[in-house]
């Protein structure tokens, strides 16, 4: 089979398509013929070399979290799915041993780690992260849902956003701000997002975006977004600066969930405003395999369609890392190697 494998961690260009044997399923797993993986901003850093987590020893390297598609095979053990399911693949790979998957939220796993793969013609993957796609439901509207949309439900969840809230997202264009302008909406909350492309924000306004700051500049950001009234809730994907605008904006006891360092690994805060305002930051990563199935639910009942900006062919993998490096894209890429669609 086809896999597009990183062969250098260089950037876009380090993405070579090789073959390779197509997986048999052992005990508990299941073979999924790719039909959707969506690519995400963890791709990109490992492809250009920075993420701790693969070196080049690790080369060739195939990566891929969000992965759509048919069972192909099932191994011993298998009740949950079966050959011709389609199915969406939940990448949370816990231990199921440690405090946090015995009392959840399974996110928590002491031994927390993500699926990678997804960037071939077929996927070996444990059988019971596999939800199943309704009739009707589009593989590729479904490969965006893992990450991205999984992300933004679960920060909205844990700001506690509702009906009416005002909800702050820097750096909306990209793909867990759009998925949080989209499910904000879903929820009756308020979005206000930044970007610096007017072009991009008109883009998201029509998907529900309902204040648009053209800015990246982080006092311009504060006294617009300031003028609007206190925000209830943030979600900050970029940490960095906008970690304090963030706060500079929230009203008392109001909360931000970080889940991303895109501007930058490290923030300085005021400590003052954050105690006697009674503000709380709240650390989040992924989400839980019970949002992946409430988000299948909620496209699957029309009440939002995920935000795809483009798919591509498995041999033109490089290229789709290239355009999330421009950052021109609104909304998800994906990687087509058997698609349908």
């Amino acid at each position: 089979m086809r896999v597009a494998a990183f062969s250098d961690l260089t950037g876009p260009d380090g993405v070579s398509i090789t073959n390779q044997p197509r997986p048999d399923p052992g005990r508990g797993e299941a073979v999924v013929t790719v039909e959707a993986c969506a690519i995400n901003r963890h791709d990109l850093w490992i492809l250009e070399g920075d993420s701790a987590m693969v070196d080049a020893d690790d080369l060739p390297f195939v990566s891929g979290l969000d992965v759509t598609g048919t069972v192909d095979a099932v191994g011993e053990g298998v009740t949950a799915v079966e050959p011709g399911d389609r199915v969406v693949l939940c990448p949370n790979e816990t231990c199921g041993t440690c405090r946090y998957c015995r009392e959840g939220p399974e996110n928590r796993c002491e031994n927390f780690s993500l699926y990678h793969g997804g960037l071939a013609e077929a996927a070996r993957v444990q059988a019971d992260r596999l939800v199943r796609l309704p009739d009707g439901l589009d593989t590729v509207d479904a490969a965006a849902l893992p990450t991205a949309y999984v992300t933004a439900l679960h920060m909205l969840r844990r700001i506690e956003a509702g009906p009416g809230d005002l909800v702050f997202v820097p750096g909306v264009t990209g793909g867990v701000g759009v998925a949080a302008v989209q499910l904000a909406d879903v929820l009756g909350a308020h979005s206000v997002g930044t970007s610096s492309s007017r072009a991009k924000l008109s883009r998201v306004e029509s998907l529900g975006l309902d204040h648009a700051i053209e800015s990246t500049d982080p006092d311009e950001i504060r006294a617009v977004v300031s003028d609007l009234g206190p925000v209830d809730g943030v979600l900050n994907h970029l940490g960095g600066a906008y970690t304090q605008v963030g706060l500079d904006v929230l009203r008392r006891g109001g909360r931000m969930a970080i889940c991303g360092r895109t501007a930058g690994g490290t923030s300085e805060i005021d400590v003052p405003d954050l105690f006697l305002g009674h503000k709380r930051v709240i650390g989040s990563t992924m989400g839980t395999q019970g949002d992946l199935e409430r988000l299948v639910g909620l496209v699957a009942d029309g009440a939002f369609t995920p935000e795809i900006d483009e798919t591509y062919p498995l041999e033109e993998t490089g290229a789709a890392f290239a355009a999330m490096q421009d950052r021109e894209s609104v909304g998800k890429l994906v990687v087509t190697p058997y698609s349908n669609n």
